[in-house]
C-alpha cells in the first residue's frame, strides 16, 4: 500500500473540516467539522503506523485514545449546544458572542423613566406602577429586547 493515498485522503478530509469550522455558523455543523478533522488525523496515524511497521503499534493506540477523546468532546459539545439553544433559541455562533451576561444593569429600569414615580403615582386601586413606562414593560423584557 502506498502512503500517498491515505495521506491525500486525510488532507482532503482535513481541508473540508477546516472549511466547515471557518465558514459555518451553526454550532452542530462546526462540531461535525471538528470530527472530520480528527478523523483525518486518525487516518494519518494509522497509515503512518502501517507504513513504518511499528512493533508497538503506537499509531493505532494513539488513534484509540483520539477516538475516545472525540466521543467525549462531542457529548459535552452537544450538551452545551442544547443548553444554549434552550436559553437563547438559536445555535447561531455569531449571535452567541455575549454568553456572559450580567443581570444587574439590565433588569433595573432606567432612571430617566422612573424619575418622579413614587407612592403618589400608584393607581386608584393601590397597585404600584410597573416601571414608569407607558407600555408597562419591565426590566426583564428590556433584557430580552437587548439580547435580540
Amino acid at each position: 500500500m502506498h502512503l500517498a493515498y491515505p495521506a491525500v485522503l486525510a488532507a482532503l478530509l482535513f481541508c473540508v473540516g477546516l472549511y466547515g469550522v471557518l465558514a459555518r455558523r451553526n454550532a452542530i455543523l462546526v462540531l461535525m467539522s471538528v470530527e472530520l478533522m480528527l478523523n483525518a488525523v486518525n487516518l494519518n496515524l494509522v497509515a503512518f503506523d502501517v507504513w513504518l511497521r511499528d512493533a508497538l503499534h503506537s499509531g493505532q493506540a494513539l488513534t484509540l485514545f483520539t477516538i475516545a477523546i472525540a466521543a467525549a468532546e462531542i457529548g459535552i459539545g452537544l450538551a452545551i449546544v442544547l443548553a444554549v439553544y434552550r436559553n437563547r433559541g438559536t445555535s447561531d455562533i455569531d449571535r452567541l458572542r455575549d454568553t456572559a451576561e450580567t443581570d444587574d444593569a439590565e433588569t433595573l429600569p432606567d432612571t430617566a423613566e422612573t424619575a418622579g414615580t413614587d407612592s403618589a403615582d400608584a393607581g386608584a386601586d393601590g397597585t404600584e406602577p410597573t416601571s414608569g413606562r407607558a407600555d408597562g414593560t419591565t426590566g426583564k423584557t428590556k433584557k430580552a429586547e437587548a439580547t435580540t
